[in-house]
C-alpha cells in the first residue's frame, strides 16, 4: 500500500519509511516530489493540527480519490521562549527554511539561559486522510532539554541540540531505532499504527 507524504523533505520521507518498516506494515512512503511536488500551502493556521490539515488536504486534492495521504506538522517548543519557535520552527531564522540557520539562531538566543531552565519538547501532529476522505489526527510529544552546542551528525533540524528526558545523548547521537521509539514523530506514528491495526481487525470481524 502506498502512503503519500505531504512533504518533499527527504529526511522526513526516510524517517517515516523507517517507522513503517519497523512497525511491520507493508507501506511504501511516497514523497510529494514523486508526483511533481507539493501544492503551495500557506502554513498560517497557527496550530500544528491546522497546518498539518492544510497540507494533507492540498495533496489529497491532486491525487486519485483512492489515495491515502499523510501530513505532519512538527516543532520545537522551548519553555524559556514561551513555547517558541513552535509552529514557526521550520522558519525560525527566516522564510528560506534553512535548518542550519534555525539551529544557529536558537543556540544564540539561548546563550544566556542557565542549564536548569533549558527544558523543551518536540510536538508532532499527523493528519491522515484515507481513501474515503475520512480525516484522523494523531499526536506525539517528546520532552527533554536543550544543550548549549549541537552534538551528533545524525538526525536533522533541531535534533543535535535536543536531549530526550532520561537520556544523555542528543537525538542526533542516538541510533535510528532508539530515536524512532523516543521521538515525537515516532510516538505519533505509533498512535496511528494502533488505530490502523484496530480498524483492520474490525473489518476482518465484519467479513
Amino acid at each position: 500500500m502506498k502512503l503519500y507524504l505531504a512533504s518533499g523533505n527527504a529526511h522526513k520521507v526516510q524517517e517515516f519509511q523507517a517507522l513503517a518498516n519497523a512497525s511491520g506494515l507493508a507501506l511504501e512512503i511516497v514523497s510529494a516530489k514523486a508526483i511533481g511536488g507539493m501544492p503551495a500551502v500557506v502554513e498560517d493556521a497557527g496550530t500544528f493540527v491546522g497546518n498539518a490539515t492544510k497540507k494533507a488536504r492540498a495533496l489529497k486534492a491532486i491525487l486519485p480519490s483512492e489515495a491515502w495521504v499523510l501530513a505532519d506538522d512538527s516543532g520545537l517548543c522551548v519553555d524559556a521562549l514561551d513555547g517558541a519557535p513552535g509552529v514557526e520552527s521550520a522558519y525560525y531564522a527566516g522564510p528560506q527554511g534553512d535548518s542550519a540557520a534555525n539551529l544557529a539562531k536558537l543556540v544564540e538566543t539561548l546563550r544566556d539561559v542557565p542549564d536548569g531552565k533549558r527544558s523543551a519538547h518536540f510536538t508532532c501532529v499527523l493528519v491522515l486522510i484515507d481513501a474515503a476522505g475520512q480525516e484522523q489526527v494523531f499526536e506525539g510529544r517528546c520532552d527533554g532539554h536543550l544543550l548549549r552546542e549541537p552534538r551528533g551528525g545524525a538526525g536533522f533540524g533541531y535534533d543535535p541540540l535536543f536531549v530526550p528526558a532520561g537520556h544523555e545523548k542528543s537525538l542526533a547521537e542516538i541510533d535510528e531505532a532508539s530515536k524512532n521509539h523516543l521521538s515525537h514523530r515516532g510516538k505519533a506514528w505509533a498512535e496511528w499504527v494502533r488505530s490502523f491495526e484496530k480498524r483492520t481487525r474490525d473489518l476482518r470481524l465484519l467479513d
